[in-house]
């Protein structure tokens, strides 16, 4: 994940600098957030998604674990 998030953090860098390089600021905005933000979301979001399933795991683990210690 840490791989990820310096990737992450290189590209939104280089598409703030291409933003800044725009003739308006609304088209930096847009070149922003379709070039950077909306990106950069969804690979974080997809990179995470293994976390999020061990996690889930783990909780549904636990919870058996207190099922089963309460009922003996």
């Amino acid at each position: 994940m840490s791989l990820t998030l310096i990737i992450v953090i290189g590209w939104l860098y280089v598409t703030i600098l291409v933003a800044a390089n725009e003739p308006t600021i609304l088209s930096g905005i847009i070149s922003f957030l379709f070039y950077g933000a909306l990106p950069c979301g969804l690979l974080l979001y997809f990179a995470g998604s293994k976390v999020r399933r061990q996690r889930q795991r783990y909780k549904e683990m636990m919870a058996e674990k207190n099922r089963r210690d309460a009922e003996s």
